[in-house]
């Protein structure tokens, strides 16, 4: 009795290999979604720890703000931390509103809507943080 090799399997075509997806917008977005929810746990810590630990909550005003205003690095960080919450915060909305409002002309209306008032949030909170004035 002989003992045969294993019959190697025919390779298919190229039109019929498995191939690596190319990476869309929402490979781009569940991407997002992992790396600035990375960011914005340590932003958010250390905004908590100097803000509402290391100083008096009671103590938090105006001044309090504008004496850590006064250094731009401040203002940069608190408006990365606003942009990104914003950013992160939106695709997850968008993320939602795709999975539960079925009628297309209902979907198309909830994101604009959720488009426009990220956008006014947006420019409204860079408008403070830039525009505050200086003490």
């Amino acid at each position: 009795m002989a003992i045969r090799a294993p019959e190697k399997e025919p390779t298919p075509p190229p039109s019929l290999r498995a191939q690596r997806p190319r990476p869309n917008f929402e490979t781009w977005s569940w991407f997002f979604m992992r790396i600035s929810g990375l960011v914005l746990l340590f932003l958010a810590l250390i905004h908590f720890t100097l803000t509402h630990i290391m100083h008096d909550v009671v103590k938090t005003n105006y001044n309090f703000v504008a004496h850590r205003w006064h250094n731009l690095g401040w203002r940069i960080f608190d408006w990365s931390l606003l942009a990104l919450a914003l950013a992160h915060g939106l695709n997850g909305l968008r993320l939602i509103v795709d999975d539960y409002v079925r009628r297309p002309g209902r979907r198309a209306a909830t994101k604009a809507t959720l488009y426009m008032l990220t956008g006014v949030l947006f420019a409204y909170g860079t408008m403070v943080i830039f525009t505050f004035p200086r003490a």
